[in-house]
């Protein structure tokens, strides 16, 4: 017995802990000390600065966002309060073949590197530069990075309408291997944009061979997510092999209304890879998806909803038919005269993405566009989404299986060390939630709006925001990708794809 009590920074009683594994909520008492878990337990006897009594609410590891384009976002509003305010501890950025760094451009960015921001934006020409800026602006939530391959492209290469020569891949090869040196988690790809869509597999497959000896991943938005989709699937599953690393599939989705049921054939071919090689998906619980204004998707077999548009900003927030009509011409010709422009395609059927969603290989990734003047909702909604509407209201999958697709299987398959699962000695990286009223308050038409029912955040032991306000109190860091976890015997050893 202790003879005099035990001291905390930060005490949270009486909490339903969910720790991020999946296995059924326990009643705990936790401590914070520093910016790491000092005790999980029955507290009753310890003393800490701060007392937070959880009256049974949910404690859950603080939720990891894989895929953002937060990569600007984190230094220029670093209080990051679409992320902070869903619960989200951790972003990870560099995502869909575009990253901040490392880049030099020549002239405008390319499309859809102009995603993240104009030109004077992109000042990292290293990606040591761009771990020092984060870290100097002390962003609210930590922030891990992939390198991009357009991004990459960009740098070496005269025009992206081509594949690169072999001097060009070395060049990349020599930029990809300084970042992962500096703790970059891997390469991104977009190979379904004009920028990469000319980049053959070979190409690809040589740019990820120094990833393996990093101890690395591969992360690609495929070459489609339409009717070629099973193609594009095996092209990713082909790159993995070469490079002997693990593949992230971001956003999966059947894009297209001839593609709507197919999930079914997209997760066999998904469970058919796993017996064979390390890969996973992420995706966001939407039927709707939302990127820059692609001529080849205004197809009219869906409808388009312009979200910004350089030439004309009054088009924010209709329809392009209506555009369309209101101009009298047809919605090809105006999309053209709306470029460079941003857009939500109504695009996926509910049925894929619960399916989706609900596949155990599934993490949860919000893609949201923090510059875009009417972001698709996914960028305040996302993580409170998925808890109360789909784990909660529709039951698709238990409150502990939600909780650890946006926690545990994230951590460890980016090689995140000592975060998303709740254990003595790991991160404080938290969030106090009630489970009965979380639910995301973002909608289309109104999509800048905190989510209800999440109660605290605590990013590296520091309460950063409380009852729908931020605390001030900004800790997160750059995080270096760290050594894989499944050799940690702390966090199991369950293997992390």
């Amino acid at each position: 017995m202790h003879s005099h009590p035990e001291a905390a920074d930060t005490l949270i009683y009486g909490a339903t802990l969910y720790d991020g594994t999946g296995k059924p909520p326990v009643v705990r008492d936790l401590a914070i000390r520093g910016d790491k878990i000092a005790a999980v337990g029955n507290l009753s006897n310890w003393i800490a600065e701060e007392i937070i009594e959880a009256d049974g609410r949910a404690l859950a590891p603080g939720f990891i966002d894989v895929h953002t384009h937060d990569d600007t976002h984190v230094i220029r509003e670093p209080q990051m309060l679409p992320k902070l305010s869903q619960g989200v501890t951790t972003v990870i950025v560099g995502n869909c073949g575009i990253s901040a760094s490392p880049v030099s451009l020549r002239g405008e960015p390319p499309d859809p590197m102009n995603l993240l921001g104009e030109r004077d934006t992109f000042r990292y020409p290293t990606f040591g530069a761009y771990v020092e800026a984060v870290n100097a602006a002390r962003p609210a939530v930590n922030v891990a990075a992939l390198v991009g391959h357009t991004a990459l492209r960009s740098n070496h290469m005269d025009r992206l309408d081509r594949a690169a020569t072999p001097a060009e891949i070395d060049a990349m090869r020599a930029q990809l291997t300084e970042a992962l040196d500096h703790g970059a988690l891997g390469l991104s790809s977009g190979l379904a944009y004009a920028s990469a869509f000319s980049a053959p597999t070979e190409e690809v497959m040589a740019l990820a061979e120094p990833l393996a000896q990093a101890g690395a991943l591969y992360a690609t938005h495929m070459r489609s997510e339409f009717d070629a989709i099973l193609d594009a699937f095996d092209e990713a599953c082909r790159i993995g092999r070469h490079a002997r690393v693990p593949v992230v599939v971001s956003h999966l989705k059947c894009a297209g209304p001839r593609n709507w049921g197919r999930s079914l054939e997209v997760l066999a071919a998904l469970e058919h890879a796993r017996a064979e090689q390390r890969i996973g998906c992420d995706c966001y619980p939407y039927d709707r998806s939302s990127t820059t204004l692609d001529l080849k998707q205004v197809t009219g077999e869906i409808e388009i909803t312009i979200t910004w548009s350089t030439p004309h900003p009054e088009a924010s927030g209709k329809l392009l038919s209506k555009i369309a009509n209101e101009w009298g011409v047809t919605q090809q010709e105006a999309a053209q005269r709306l470029q460079p422009a941003g857009a939500v395609y109504h695009n996926m059927s509910e049925q894929d993405v619960r399916r989706i969603l609900a596949h155990p290989a599934t993490m949860v990734g919000s893609d949201g566009l923090p510059n875009d003047p009417l972001p698709h909702p996914r960028l305040w909604g996302t993580f409170p989404r998925v808890l109360g509407h789909y784990a909660r209201d529709v039951k698709l999958i238990p409150l502990e299986e939600a909780v650890r697709k946006m926690t545990g299987l994230s951590a460890r398959r980016f090689g995140l060390e000592r975060r998303g699962e709740i254990h003595v000695g790991f991160h404080a990286d938290l969030v106090l939630f009630d489970p009965a009223r979380v639910r995301d308050a973002a909608t289309f038409d109104n999509p800048r709006q905190v989510a209800d029912g999440i109660d605290a955040v605590w990013v590296n032991g520091a309460l950063s925001y409380r009852e729908r306000e931020v605390s001030g109190a900004r800790a997160g860091r750059f995080v270096p990708r760290g050594a894989p976890a499944a050799g940690d015997a702390k966090q199991g050893a369950a293997e992390p794809f």
